[in-house]
């Protein structure tokens, strides 16, 4: 039986995206439907309690092994829930790039970070086809639950592309399609047979799959040979 947590989870989620909710089309490669991009009153949600139980973020990032130092762009940052956490993870030898489309939700994440007396954080506007992230100087481009809202995928890959290292990687976190139990929207799912059609149709090369997460799974692609 779902708990009730889960199912106002679950609702929150639909509400949250509403603002900026419209026909966003079907990806060209997969046919996938893309999913309506969370507005700034989703900005609660990202901060929910129940996060720590239903996506156990500490463990994650754990299963991530980012080591210090590193340099790691967080896209679709939102208020920073990530970008915080991982730059007490990189130290102050690291770094982390935070983009949003949003830039309230940005506004809130330097907040955020200025109370916490957390100074390696840059923030930087996003574009629905463009990182916008420094050319060749990512160890890592962290996507959690991001990657199906972008409404540009295959400019955004292109783009994202060129901001890796030479051994860099790409990493999407997103919620198990395959596990009919979690429970969010299906456009707000992605299988791992969808993302490797349609990030190896970029060049991106299927580096390995970790799984151990309640809700999510986590993909990591090598960058496209340059």
């Amino acid at each position: 039986m779902i708990s009730k947590q889960i199912v106002f989870a679950a609702m929150a989620l639909a509400l949250a995206v509403a603002p900026l909710a419209g026909w966003q089309g079907k990806h060209p490669v997969s046919g996938r439907q893309i999913a309506p991009v969370m507005g700034v009153g989703g900005a609660s949600w990202l901060v929910r309690a129940e996060r720590e139980q239903e996506e156990n973020p500490d463990l994650a990032l754990k299963l991530l092994a980012i080591p210090e130092g590193s340099v790691v762009a967080d896209l679709g940052a939102g208020v920073g829930y990530y970008s915080l956490k991982i730059a007490k993870i990189v130290g102050p030898k690291g770094k982390v790039y935070a983009t949003d489309l949003q830039p309230e939700m940005l506004r809130m994440l330097r907040t955020r970070a200025q109370k916490a007396g957390i100074r390696n954080v840059e923030t930087i506007p996003g574009a629905i086809d463009a990182a916008n992230l420094p050319d060749g100087a990512m160890d890592i481009v962290l996507l959690v639950d991001v990657y199906h809202e972008f409404s540009e995928p295959q400019k955004m890959l292109r783009d994202i592309a060129k901001s890796l290292k030479p051994d860099g990687r790409l990493i999407l976190l997103e919620f198990r399609e395959e596990d009919p139990k979690v429970p969010i929207r299906p456009e707000h799912k992605m299988s791992v047979a969808t993302a490797k059609k349609e990030l190896e149709a970029e060049g991106y090369t299927f580096d390995k799959l970790i799984d151990g997460l309640p809700w999510q799974h986590i993909l990591v692609f090598k960058g496209p040979a340059r």
